[in-house]
């Protein structure tokens, strides 16, 4: 079944679409091609000739002999120069099409739904674009440079053979086409073969990713051992469908060179025969001939390795395809409406949403939200908070029920203009490879100095900036650098208070800053939330207690809302929770 389900897809004809822009160098190294299969043809005779020249009777006309020396040289150096430029081609139309299918499947990312981001190995996807892709990349190269030059030999040498001798000619050209049917009897599962390679590879890709992102993890709780035996599992599982992949392609080449050499060995007996029998068949002829033979030969040889390496190829290749024909995101629709400025009001009505439908989650939930209003949303683990805001910023869509801003539905919104409305800050941060000036900058390229200063002075991190060897020009990375996470937590805000967007989302967004950073960070938000409707995620709620409006969140339901003091006299699911953080302090 996987099998036909694999084949089901077409995969080569989605591939030659992405050389049909560069179709004149194409043509450009066909030509180069029969200009040295040509030369190449050409050159037996002369050699030939050549025998004949040195075993006729008599003495050895050496004019003629050097006639024919320099002729065959003027024609090595024709191949070999044709041949260098066939491969220039052939290796540019390649790396242009790997250029552009790696291209479009990292810009198919921005268009994929976030369900399928998270419903996916961040391991494996990395893997299609990189490893996939060059899988096909060494395919294409040896697919272009042999088997257009393989056939074209093959026709050529049947034309110059038949010029020679009928018969002998007739015997190789239906003789050598049996290491083809033997070539395509064992190939014919290296695709189902190679395709698993290529699973197995993004799943040990994943669990590297995996393990290396989170090392401070492994070993804080000293899991070494078992992350090994889990790469040992994964890595036996690709040793052992790369070695079958491996085993049965590789069968290919020495069972058609068997077969080859047997026809080959044939041709020259008769040939031998033929000459001791006289009839105009000189050793010359013969000499020639065989060589015709070999070259006749030998392209099924290296066509039956094309074969193998395009199966592998293909293989890959159905895995990026099948990326970047992923169902997309649903676009804005043609007349979406371009949020240019908003008053602040947010409603959600009637709204059901679960990432499973099999597990509810989101059920008939209706909050609305006052301009200015700071809205803190609380609850335990897993009680839909963080799903609220996926909701409020389209991340996903709602099953059923709208949200609206300023009035108007977010899925009649542009997205970019919606979610450009908002300024977020999470509690898992995210820092580009980049100077710490351009990370600050990142929701407002065109900020002057000053203004990414006085943002990283309000987000109270301008102090460990300039302790930084260059200053705000220090290159830093979301996984390399010598920032604690506190540090690149402060970076973020500071990020969101250069922009200064109508709206905001906290989502812990102090949960790596220190006590006492913030309280004064804290104050900062403050003044920055002034006028500016706010939603704020927070675990400890003594964070939240200024807030206007707190929904306490469960099972994905509101069951209760008000001011702090209105819930803690309330004495219900609110006040448990508070005090029972007091109550463990």
């Amino acid at each position: 079944m996987a099998k036909q389900s694999i084949k089901q897809k077409p995969v080569l004809k989605p591939l030659l679409a992405y050389a049909k822009p560069y179709i004149w160098l194409f043509v450009v190294s066909m030509v180069l091609a029969l200009v040295t299969v040509a030369t190449t043809l050409y050159a037996p005779i002369l050699i030939g000739q050549a025998v004949d020249v040195m075993v006729g009777r008599g003495q050895v006309v050496f004019h003629k002999l050097l006639s024919i020396v320099i002729k065959l040289a003027v024609t090595v150096s024709i191949t070999a120069l044709s041949q260098w430029l066939m491969s220039l081609c052939t290796n540019k139309i390649t790396f242009f099409v790997v250029r552009d299918i790696r291209n479009e499947a990292f810009a198919k990312l921005d268009k994929l739904p976030l369900s399928y981001i998270d419903a996916h190995p961040h391991g494996d996807i990395i893997s299609r674009i990189i490893t996939d892709i060059d899988q096909i990349s060494d395919g294409l190269l040896m697919g272009f440079a042999q088997l257009f030059t393989g056939i074209c030999t093959i026709f050529g040498t049947i034309i110059f053979m038949l010029t020679i001798n009928v018969k002998i000619s007739l015997i190789v050209i239906f003789l050598t086409p049996l290491s083809l049917f033997v070539a395509r009897f064992i190939a014919r599962n290296t695709f189902v073969l190679f395709h698993k390679q290529s699973e197995a590879r993004g799943e040990l890709t994943s669990l590297v990713e995996e393990v290396t992102g989170n090392l401070k993890t492994v070993q804080a709780f000293s899991y070494e051992d078992e992350a090994e035996e889990r790469f040992d599992v994964y890595n036996q599982k690709l040793k052992n469908v790369g070695v079958k992949a491996i085993f049965f392609s590789s069968l290919t080449n020495p069972c058609t060179r068997f077969v080859n050499g047997l026809v080959y060995t044939s041709v020259g007996i008769i040939g031998a025969l033929t000459v001791f029998n006289g009839g105009g068949f000189t050793v010359g002829n013969l000499s020639s001939f065989l060589t015709y033979a070999n070259q006749y030969t030998k392209p099924f040889n290296e066509i039956s390795g094309v074969i193998t390496e395009l199966q592998n190829a293909l293989a890959s290749a159905r895995r990026v395809f099948d990326l970047i024909e992923e169902e997309e995101e649903i676009p804005d629709t043609s007349d979406a409406y371009v949020l240019n400025e908003v008053d602040g009001t947010v409603d959600a009505e009637h709204v059901y949403f679960s990432y499973d439908p099999e597990i509810k989650l989101i059920e008939d939930f209706n909050l609305h939200v006052k301009a200015g209003e700071r809205t803190a949303i609380v609850g335990p683990t897993g009680c839909g908070k963080t799903t609220m805001i996926n909701l409020l910023m389209r991340f996903y869509d709602t099953d059923s029920g709208e949200i609206r801003i300023s009035g108007k539905p977010v899925t009649e919104c542009t997205r970019s203009s919606m979610r450009s409305m908002y300024g977020m800050v999470l509690q898992e941060t995210w820092l580009k490879t980049a100077t710490i000036r351009d990370n600050i900058r990142y929701g407002k390229p065109d900020a002057t100095d000053d203004e990414v200063i006085a943002a990283a002075k309000s987000a109270h991190c301008h102090s460990f900036i300039k302790r930084l060897p260059k200053g705000y020009d220090t290159v830093i990375s979301d996984a390399f650098s010598t920032l604690s996470q506190g540090q690149k937590q402060l970076l973020c805000i500071a990020r969101v208070m250069l922009k200064l967007p109508p709206m905001l989302i906290l989502d812990e967004a102090t949960s790596s800053i220190d006590t006492r950073t913030e309280i004064i960070v804290q104050r900062a938000f403050a003044k920055m939330m002034k006028g500016r409707t706010s939603f704020i995620i927070a675990h400890r709620l003594s964070t939240i207690k200024e807030a206007e409006n707190i929904i306490v969140m469960k099972s994905g339901h509101i069951i209760e809302q008000g001011t702090h003091d209105s819930l803690m006299a309330k004495g219900g699911f609110y006040s448990e929770l508070y005090n029972s953080q007091f109550a463990a302090d």
